[in-house]
């Protein structure tokens, strides 16, 4: 069967791995980026009651990892450690990355952070961010003569 070109698929993928790109760069703290030796591919959801962040750290000590949560910052940090010279030898390509990252997330107001847990299991770091409880308008009764 053939394949149509599609040129705006193309786009689309161009577009997806710039923004991605941007992202990146934007998630690592001023100041940082000569010593983050590596970034950890992060997706972020909203649902109705909580945002849940979901970082993929497979090699990565929970020990390792650092959350934090300053001024609507949240800051991820950790390191992957190099194996040992001797476990490296015979080795014919190496492309896994090793050493610290860093990943900083800007917060809306909206979130409690006195709620935020993290929690790491099978190389993936899921922290959930409560949002702060949204006062309902009440309704104030007139009353009047007449």
């Amino acid at each position: 069967m053939a394949t149509l070109y599609e040129p705006w698929n193309l786009l689309t993928q161009l577009q997806r791995e710039l923004e991605r790109k941007q992202e990146i760069h934007n998630g690592i703290p001023e100041g940082t980026s000569a010593t983050a030796e590596w970034v950890p591919a992060v997706d972020i959801k909203e649902e109705a009651e909580r945002y849940v962040l979901l970082a993929d750290l497979p090699g990565v000590s929970p020990s390792s990892i650092d959350v934090s949560m300053e001024n609507g910052i949240l800051t991820l940090s950790g390191k992957r450690e190099t194996e040992a010279k001797t476990q490296r030898e015979g080795y014919k390509r190496i492309e896994r990355l090793y050493g610290s990252f860093h990943r900083r997330f800007s917060l809306p107001d909206t979130v409690d952070s006195e709620g935020i847990e993290a929690r790491c299991s099978n190389g993936v770091l899921e922290i959930t961010i409560p949002k702060k409880s949204v006062l309902q308008p009440k309704k104030i009764v007139v009353v009047g003569e007449g």
